[in-house]
C-alpha cells in the first residue's frame, strides 16, 4: 500500500491525458520552459555591471576658426 505500481502510474497518466489533452499539456510545458528561461535571463542581467554613462556635453564656447584669405597667405 506504500507505493504505486506501474499499472497505477499508467492509469494516472491516461486520466491526465484525457482531462487535459496532448495540446494543452505541451502548451503548459512550453510556458513553463519560457518562464524558467526568463528567470535565468533575469538573473544573468542582474549580475552584469551597468553600462557607463555617456560623456556630458557642455555648452562652453569653442573657438571659431576664421577663413584665411589669399592676401593673408602672401603677407605672412
Amino acid at each position: 500500500m506504500g507505493s504505486f505500481s506501474l499499472i497505477h502510474w499508467v492509469v494516472l497518466i491516461l486520466v491526465v491525458m484525457l482531462l487535459f489533452g496532448r495540446g494543452r499539456i505541451s502548451d503548459l510545458m512550453g510556458d513553463f520552459a519560457k518562464g524558467i528561461n526568463s528567470f535565468k535571463k533575469g538573473l544573468a542581467d542582474g549580475e552584469t555591471p551597468p553600462a557607463p554613462a555617456p560623456p556630458q556635453v557642455t555648452n562652453a564656447a569653442a573657438p571659431v576658426a576664421t577663413p584665411v584669405t589669399e592676401d593673408q597667405r602672401t603677407q605672412g
